[in-house]
Order: structure tokens, then sequence, then C-alpha cells
């Protein structure tokens, strides 16, 4: 396959980077990985919205790379918090937390709280970027509950703990297929496929004239 046609996913983490690829089957695009590609800088992740980090990561490593770069930023948001962790999810017990610690922390601040305080949801914004500067984000969301205690095995991040009411499951202990037909991230690579389809069609055009 042609290098135009070639994505990179701007995320070092390792199953954040499987999701993505794992809903990009079928589309006829090839991924590849930072580690793939030697990428080794770090872009900080200091936007004020889901929308700003993941444009940033995206533009940063199509840039660097000269290839096409799809880039998630994610988190939680529960209600009785304000908002938080919000995009400070990643780093919400601190720089290098576990996921272990970054669960314990949330429910230690919930401890108090009962069941029908704890309505939560997942956010994530995708954002597709052009060596050409040309970029655009989409994002999605998913609504539960936060859980009383961690469930389930499957899954990263606040995964164990975030319920789906209607299920009565966490993300955790739903196969990958039905997280991802589910999943916040699911809704906005609903929405980015096509629009990285048509650009990496576009750019075709333009570097075969």
């Amino acid at each position: 396959m042609e290098s135009r046609s070639r994505v990179v996913l701007a995320t070092r983490n390792p199953a954040k980077a499987r999701e993505l690829a794992a809903m990009l089957v079928g589309t006829g695009v090839e991924v590849c990985s930072l580690l793939e590609i030697g990428v080794t800088e770090q872009v900080e992740e200091d936007g004020a919205s889901f929308e700003e980090n993941a444009l940033k990561k995206a533009r940063g490593v199509a840039n660097s790379t000269g290839l096409v770069a799809l880039a998630d930023d994610s988190g939680l948001e529960v209600d009785a918090l304000d908002g938080l962790p919000g995009v400070m999810s990643n780093r919400f017990a601190g720089e290098g937390a576990s996921d272990e610690e970054k669960i314990a922390k949330v429910l230690e601040l919930l401890r108090a709280v009962p069941r029908a305080g704890r309505a939560a949801r997942f956010r994530s914004a995708i954002a597709i970027a052009l060596p050409s500067g040309e970029a655009c984000v989409v994002d999605g969301s998913c609504e539960g509950v936060v859980a009383e205690e961690p469930r389930g095995e499957g899954g990263f991040g606040y995964d164990p703990i975030f319920l789906v009411p209607s299920l009565d499951r966490t993300f955790a202990e739903l196969a990958p297929e039905e997280k991802m037909r589910l999943s916040h991230r699911g809704a906005a690579m609903q929405k980015a496929i096509p629009i990285l389809l048509r650009l990496l069609g576009s750019r075709g055009v333009a570097q075969s004239g």
C-alpha cells in the first residue's frame, strides 16, 4: 500500500492504539504506530479541551512524519466532581500514575455519593491532521454512572468503574466489539472515518497529479 494511505496513530498508549486500529479494520487504511516510525518526541497535552489536545497531537505528529495523523484525546467527566477528571483524566492522580491509582482517587472522592448522584460520561475528541496543515476534529460521548468498585478485566483507563446502566456492566466487562459499538471513542470514530477516507483520497489525487 502506498504511503499516502498510511495513517499514524498519534498515541503512546498501546491499548488505545489497539482500539483505534480495530475500528479502522475493513476501511483499507494502513495504520502504523509512533514506535514503528521512530517518533520519540512528546506532545504536551496542555489544551483546555479534549478537542484542543487531540488537534495538537495530530498536527505535531503529521508535521514530524509527513504522514496523515489521527489522534484521540478522551476522558471521564463526573457530575458530582464538577466535570473532573475531564481533560486531566490521564494525570488526575499525578504524572505517571497507574490506572489503578487514577481509579482509586475517583472512588475516594465519590465515597459518600450514592449511585443516584454518580452520573458520568466518557468524552472523546478525534483529530485528523495532514502535513499540509489541514485538520479537523470530531467528538463522541457515552453516558453512564461511576460504579462503587472496579469490575471487569478488559479495557483500560477508567473502564472498570464506568457502568452502562442499561446493561449493568462496566466497559471493562464488555467484549471489545460491544465496547466499540457503545463507546465515546466508537461514536467519534464513526464520524471520523468518512472524513479520513475523503482526506486520504484527496491527498492521493494531489500527489499523483
